[in-house]
């Protein structure tokens, strides 16, 4: 079955870089949309980052310019590079895969979800 499991969160301080990845299993790794979500106390999952099949890139607003989302094929792993994090950046962080390659930011366009890996950024 389809597994998504994070890791590399951790408690930084503002200004910060983490690296977080993403080991997925049971399915075919390229064939597939997958994206960094994260959700915030009291506050919707939101969209952070996404890649399709076909090398797409997208990122929200907010991440643009700081976040950079690759993956590495041969690992199945999907990675998030977070540079100068912000106490807004804290955070649950979710990997998220579905085989809709015009899947984006939506959060409802994803089947597939991990358990998340937290990120706090203090200031």
């Amino acid at each position: 079955q389809v597994q998504l499991v994070e890791s590399g969160g951790e408690s930084v301080q503002s200004g910060g870089s983490l690296r977080l990845s993403c080991q997925a299993s049971g399915f075919t790794f390229t064939a597939y949309s997958k994206a960094w979500f994260r959700q915030a106390p009291g506050k919707q999952r939101e969209g952070v980052a996404w890649i399709n099949r076909v090398g797409t890139i997208n990122y929200s607003d907010s991440v643009k310019g700081r976040f950079t989302i690759s993956q590495d094929n041969a690992k199945n792993t999907l990675f998030l590079q977070m540079n100068s994090l912000k106490p807004e950046d804290t955070a649950i962080y979710y990997c998220a895969a579905d085989s809709d390659i015009t899947s984006g930011l939506r959060r409802g366009s994803y089947g597939y979800w991990g358990r998340g890996t937290q990120v706090t950024v203090s200031s």
